[in-house]
């Protein structure tokens, strides 16, 4: 079980900043892992930035680190994830996807190489993201 819903998503000219919620229903117990993942158009979806819930560790692509932050309100059943210095190339749909009960090194893995998709056992259907300038 368990629905994720993102919000946040908007277009913003470069150098512009937003931040992305992802709302997880009947989700909450276990040592999770929550992952942000992009698809701009025409290409294949990549994951940038997971968290392990139990503890907060994270996990960023090189592509994003230093810019985006990803981050949790337990109380809340929400994870974010801060866009800084955003830049055309960042556009995509944004999505985030959770599993159940992971170890650090498949949080990692999220953010290191292709996720099978029902490795994952709950997805949300996205927030679209816009930059220009």
């Amino acid at each position: 079980q368990g629905r994720l819903v993102e919000s946040g998503g908007g277009s913003v000219l470069a150098g512009g900043s937003l931040r992305l919620s992802c709302a997880v229903s009947d989700y909450t117990s276990g040592n999770s892992c929550i992952a942000w993942f992009r698809q701009p158009p025409g290409k294949g979806r990549d994951g940038i930035a997971s968290i392990l819930t139990s503890d907060g560790t994270t996990n960023y692509d090189r592509s994003v680190e230093g810019r985006f932050t990803i981050s949790q309100d337990s109380a809340k059943n929400t994870v974010f994830l801060q866009m800084n210095g955003l830049q055309p190339e960042d556009t995509a749909l944004y999505t985030c996807a959770a599993r159940r009960t992971a170890l650090q090194e498949e949080c990692i893995a999220m953010v290191r190489y292709p996720v099978d998709p029902d490795a994952m056992h709950s997805w949300g259907q996205g927030t679209l993201v816009t930059v220009s300038s």
